[in-house]
C-alpha cells in the first residue's frame, strides 16, 4: 500500500518539470466553503468573493434542516458557526450541541453566522480572519447557492462548477432523513445530473457514494475523501477521482529539512483517479511550508489535479503563472 512507500527529497529542490497525461492537463482551483480565507465559511458573500476570484469551482458542504430543506453548512452542528446556543438554548442535544436537523429552515434563517469558534475557547480558530461578530451574515441554501452561481455565470459569462459534498449520510438515515436523494434532485433540478455537468459529487462514507451510483444511478463524477487508507482499486469502481488531506501526500518533515513524499498520487493516477487534496492555507500550512513552495511541490513535482483552497486568490494567481504544462 502507498503508506508504506516514502520518497525524501530536498527542501529547496524544486527544479521538475511533470510528465502529463490526457486526464492530468487541467488542473483546478477550488475554493473550499468559499473564499473562506477572507469572509465566514459557507456565507453567499463568501462564495461571491470566490466567484470573483475566479475559481474553477465552489465547495459546497450540506446538511438537512428540520424540515428536508438542504442548506451549506459544514457541519451537522451549528454552534461553532452561529449564535445558535443564544437563539435556541432549549434545542442543545445531550451531548451538549446544536443540530441543524433541531431547527426549521426558518429558525435556522434567524441566526447569525460568524467566523468558526473552537468552542472550548470561544475564540476564532483562524484568529487573523474575519472579526467574529462583525457584520451581518446568513446561512444559505442548496438552492440560493445554486441559483446565485448560476446567475453569476450568466452575468459575467463565466462557467463556474460547483462542488458539493454529502454531510454525514449515515447519521442523516438515522435521524429519518435520506439526505443524498434530496441532494441529488436538488442538483438535477439546476441542471446536474450528469458526468457532463460542471459539478463533482465528494462523500467521506464510500458506501454512500456506491449506493449513490448503484442504486441512486447517478451518473454525476464522483470524489471519494479520504481521512486514511483506502484499497483505491475498489475505489476506481466507482468514483472518478479521491479527496485526502495534504497530510497523506506529504507525509512529514525531518530535522534536515527534507519531506518525507507518499506514492498516493501515482498510485492513484495508474487508477486513473483525479486527486483533489484538501486543504490550502496560507495561515495554516502543513509542515510549515511556504504557501507558493507546498504549490510548488503539490502541482509541479508531485501531479496533484485540482486543489481545495482557503485563498482560491492565492492557488488560483500560481496555477495562472507557476504551472507549466
Amino acid at each position: 500500500m502507498w503508506y508504506k512507500f516514502m520518497a525524501i527529497i530536498a527542501v529547496g529542490a524544486i527544479l521538475w518539470q511533470p510528465t502529463l497525461n490526457a486526464q492530468e492537463k487541467k488542473r483546478i482551483n477550488i475554493a473550499h466553503r468559499g473564499a473562506s480565507g477572507y469572509l465566514p465559511e459557507h456565507t453567499l458573500q463568501a462564495k461571491a468573493m470566490a466567484f470573483g476570484q475566479n475559481a474553477d469551482y465552489i465547495e459546497q458542504d450540506v446538511v438537512l434542516s428540520k424540515d428536508l430543506v438542504p442548506i451549506v453548512v459544514h457541519d451537522i452542528h451549528l454552534d461553532t458557526v452561529s449564535n445558535v446556543a443564544e437563539r435556541f438554548p432549549e434545542r442543545k442535544r445531550d451531548d451538549g450541541r446544536f443540530y441543524a436537523a433541531d431547527l426549521t429552515l426558518a429558525e435556522i434563517k434567524s441566526l447569525k453566522v460568524n467566523e468558526r469558534i473552537d468552542l472550548k475557547t470561544g475564540k476564532a480558530v483562524f484568529e487573523k480572519r474575519f472579526p467574529v461578530g462583525k457584520s451581518v451574515f446568513r446561512i444559505s441554501t442548496l438552492v440560493e447557492e445554486l441559483e446565485m452561481i448560476q446567475g453569476l455565470n450568466k452575468s459575467t459569462g463565466k462557467n463556474i462548477g460547483i462542488y458539493p459534498e454529502i454531510k454525514e449520510p449515515a447519521w442523516h438515515r438515522e435521524n429519518g432523513m435520506d439526505i443524498s436523494k434530496i441532494v441529488l434532485k436538488t442538483l438535477a433540478d439546476y441542471g446536474y445530473s450528469s458526468a457532463d455537468s460542471k459539478c463533482f459529487l465528494q462523500c467521506f462514507d464510500a458506501q454512500e457514494l456506491k449506493r449513490i451510483k448503484n442504486e441512486l444511478k447517478s451518473t454525476l463524477s464522483l470524489i471519494q475523501l479520504m481521512e486514511g487508507e483506502m484499497d483505491l482499486e475498489e475505489v476506481a469502481g466507482y468514483a472518478k477521482g479521491i479527496g485526502p488531506w495534504i497530510g497523506q501526500i506529504v507525509t512529514g518533515k525531518n530535522a534536515d529539512g527534507s519531506l518525507e513524499l507518499s506514492s498516493l498520487v501515482a498510485d492513484a493516477h495508474a487508477r486513473n483517479l483525479l486527486v483533489h487534496p484538501y486543504t490550502f492555507r496560507v495561515d495554516a500550512p502543513i509542515h510549515e511550508l511556504a504557501p507558493e513552495f507546498l504549490l510548488q511541490l503539490l502541482f509541479n513535482k508531485i501531479g496533484v489535479d485540482g486543489i481545495f483552497s482557503d485563498f482560491p486568490d492565492v492557488s488560483g494567481r500560481f496555477l495562472e503563472s507557476k504551472f507549466v504544462e
